[in-house]
């Protein structure tokens, strides 16, 4: 009998069983170590820690303009890790930071368009794979995916991480 896979109904892998959470979690940690080797492939090109890179994700995806004690706490780290990360990432042409104009005491950090681009270039692979990944699916299927992801990472952001 052939495995969903083969059948190229692009289904889970035989050692899935859908809602045990044993496999969930083991999906889930390939997938972040996957995406771990290929940031930290990009921190290594570019001279950066992955923290670093970790730090540019949150920029990138900020709704608002991120000061560096949002970005403080989203990462869990101390105040004068933050600051050597965005010095690194400025030095490094990534980022830029900006004082508010209505109190200069607030400080925004924006993303550089040019480095926007070498990150889109550097991780068009990641974005093909996801996109080869997603035809699999039909618009029901990706529609409970993306109910998933976006819950669990409402659940990962009420964790609280421990101060640094």
């Amino acid at each position: 009998m052939a495995s969903t896979e083969e059948s190229g109904t692009g289904g889970t892998h035989p050692e899935h069983a859908p809602g045990d959470l044993q496999s969930f979690a083991r999906a889930l940690r390939r997938a972040n170590g996957e995406i771990n080797r290929l940031v930290h492939g990009f921190a290594l090109a570019q001279g950066l820690h992955p923290t670093d890179v970790q730090a540019l994700s949150v920029v990138l995806d900020s709704p608002v303009p991120l000061t560096p004690g949002r970005l403080r706490e989203h990462l869990g780290l101390t105040s004068g890790a933050v600051t050597a990360c965005l010095d690194r990432l400025e030095k490094a042409g990534h980022i830029r930071r900006a004082r508010e104009s209505a109190d200069r005491r607030v400080v925004h950090v924006h993303y550089v368009e040019g480095a926007r681009a070498a990150a889109r270039s550097y991780f068009m692979p990641l974005a093909q794979a996801a996109d080869r990944a997603r035809l699999r699916f039909d618009e029901e299927e990706l529609a409970v995916a993306l109910r998933f992801l976006d819950a669990l990472n409402d659940e990962l952001g009420d964790l609280r991480v421990p101060r640094r």
